[in-house]
Formats: C-alpha cells, structure tokens, sequence
C-alpha cells in the first residue's frame, strides 16, 4: 500500500546543499535513518527489559504466595500484569516481523 507518499516533504541537508548532491559528490554523509534506527532500538530494547522485570515479579509472588508470604490478591494482580506485559510484547513482536516481510517482499 503506498497511499502516503504524497506527505512526505523533502528537507536540504545542513549547509545549503541537496543531500543527494552531497552523495553524488562523495562526500561523507550521515545515513538518513541512523539516528531513529538506534532510539528503535532502544525502546525495544527498554520495552523487552520491562517485560522481563514484570515476569520475573509476577514469578516471585507466587513462589512467595507457595510459602504463605503473599496474599492472593498481590498475586493475582502480578499474573495479571505480567499476563498483558506478555501479550502487548508478542504483538509487538508479530507487527515488526510483519513489517519486516512486507519490506521483504518489496520490488528494488
């Protein structure tokens, strides 16, 4: 589906120049995505660490719950959290293998 590339505006790049001039001239430019690739990054990377915090949580109340140190309601709030923290990750993951094949399957 490509509906939305009549939005995307062109900037020239610092310095009064195109930045495909800037390409074609050999000079050393920095990549388009580079910057947003590695905050993806990073948010994939935080988002997986929550996640894994929130297993972990909701693992300890009830081993701790097994011992009698843990009301039930503390655990089932844990497995509940850690119920959607799982979910909302393996929905994130299907979205970007999905958007990994759709690029995949682009014409060059």
């Amino acid at each position: 589906m490509i509906g939305g590339i009549g939005a995307v505006q062109l900037k020239p790049a610092v310095g009064g120049t195109d930045a495909a001039t800037g390409l074609l001239s050999g000079g050393a430019a920095p990549l388009a995505g580079e910057g947003i690739a590695a905050s993806f990054a990073d948010a994939v990377t935080q988002a997986a660490g929550k996640t894994i915090g929130t297993l972990q949580n909701a693992e300890q109340m009830s081993i701790q719950a097994l011992k009698g140190d843990a009301d039930t309601r503390e655990v089932v709030d844990a497995v509940m959290s850690a119920q959607q923290a799982l979910q909302t990750a393996v929905a994130i993951r299907d979205k970007i293998v999905s958007a990994y094949l759709d690029v995949s399957r682009m014409a060059i």
